[in-house]
């Protein structure tokens, strides 16, 4: 029988520790076995010869045994070599592939969350050209379902209409108050990522249909919201059972609702749950895509949905103005948003500013560049560790909300 066709014997496996096997030794090993010579090989592998002869002489040590054999005038390998490489470069193989295709799935993944978005791409002249937007949000959150664990009924929620998304059989200790820059939205659109976090949080979901601006500008959606937070804490008996969400606009919402919950001297939530937030509405810039691609949103176009909603109204009122008001009194909060969001700032800032008042906040970033990053946990593995992330901080404290 040829060396060739004799069957390779089973390699050991190596016991895990601080100086196991690195990916460098084996390419080292590969380019060296390949070249048969350590000068070619350091140079392909753009290191020092002296620095290559190291990771082979360490990978021999932490396999145990010779696997070139070296002279003055040629490098060959040993059988364990032979036996070792293959097997070196199957991994390495399998390693590359892995790599190429997670990229290739992430970059579809990207580009398919972009083209989502693609309705924002063209600014409206004025607020008469919303209704384009308003329908492109919808038919966004048209393409995805609320899970299946959960029921969806309207309600009446203290005079604004609302959308009751639960569990079967779990009482309601969450109002979310939807995004949509306060000119776009649905609580019937925002009812599958309600869905997604009552299944994660094991509890239902309030989410009201606040009045929209340019119809109603400030402080219209303000009161709505707070009309449904006094009747969800009546529903549920106590403030602290109850947990205060937003995302994007509506995070920013739910800050202005903090804050005046806290100078009428209302008892504030439990706890609060911030998903991207969109909390400036006086910036004044937008960092440029880190792909290079066209913005999804531009800033002016984002300083024309703040003009419509605010309507004259004074910017720097801090009930409008969460990123320089006082925010002491607020209850733990956690905040997430995608790492390379344009407006991730937004929550950075929050985070800072709110531990500077004593707030206790937990600022949850996730490596994603798109905006509310949530809506789409149903493809999204960094979309759905983040929702399971937001339940786990909701759960209910109280046991008896935990029981069907």
């Amino acid at each position: 029988m040829d060396d060739k066709d004799r069957p390779l014997g089973k390699v050991l496996p190596l016991p895990q520790s601080p100086d196991a096997i690195e990916l460098r030794h084996l390419r080292s090993f590969v380019a060296v076995a390949g070249e048969l010579n350590f000068g070619r090989a350091a140079t392909r592998l753009f290191i020092s010869q002296p620095a290559l002869s190291r990771q082979i002489r360490a990978l021999e040590r932490l396999v145990g045994c010779d696997l070139l054999r070296r002279t003055t005038h040629r490098v060959e390998l040993t059988l364990a070599g032979e036996a070792f490489l293959e097997r070196a470069r199957r991994l390495l193989g399998d390693l590359d592939e892995a790599v190429a295709v997670t990229r290739s799935v992430g970059g579809e993944l990207a580009d398919r969350i972009t083209s989502y978005w693609g309705f924002l791409a063209d600014p409206p002249a004025t607020g008469a050209d919303l209704q384009e937007f308003r329908d492109g949000l919808e038919a966004l959150h048209a393409r995805f379902a609320p899970p299946p664990e959960v029921e969806v009924r309207p309600i009446n929620a203290g005079g604004v209409p609302s959308l009751l998304v639960t569990p079967l059989g779990r009482p309601v200790t969450v109002l979310h108050l939807h995004g949509g820059a306060f000119v776009m939205g649905s609580a019937f659109g925002y009812r599958t990522l309600a869905g997604a976090l009552a299944v994660a949080a094991g509890t239902g979901v309030l989410v009201p249909e606040y009045r929209l601006a340019p119809e109603h500008p400030f402080p219209a959606a303000l009161e709505d919201a707070l009309r449904a937070y006094l009747w969800l804490v009546d529903a549920c008996g106590d403030a602290g059972r109850v947990t205060l969400c937003g995302d994007s606009s509506g995070g920013h919402l739910a800050l202005s609702l903090a804050i005046t919950l806290i100078r009428r001297g209302i008892t504030l939530p439990g706890r609060m749950v911030l998903l991207s937030p969109a909390t400036d509405l006086a910036r004044t810039e937008l960092p440029d895509p880190p792909d290079g691609s066209p913005p999804v949103v531009s800033v002016d176009q984002l300083r024309l949905f703040a003009t419509l909603y605010l309507d004259g109204h004074p910017i720097d009122d801090p009930v409008i103005s969460p990123l320089t008001a006082d925010l002491a009194g607020l209850p733990p909060m956690l905040i997430q948003a995608g790492a390379q969001d344009p407006v991730v700032d937004d929550a950075r800032r929050l985070a800072a500013h709110a531990r500077e008042h004593g707030a206790e906040v937990a600022l949850q970033l996730y490596p994603v560049a798109a905006h509310l990053f949530h809506l789409f946990w149903s493809f999204l593995p960094e979309a759905a560790d983040a929702i399971a992330e937001a339940g786990r901080f909701i759960q209910p404290a109280d046991p008896a909300d935990r029981t069907a």
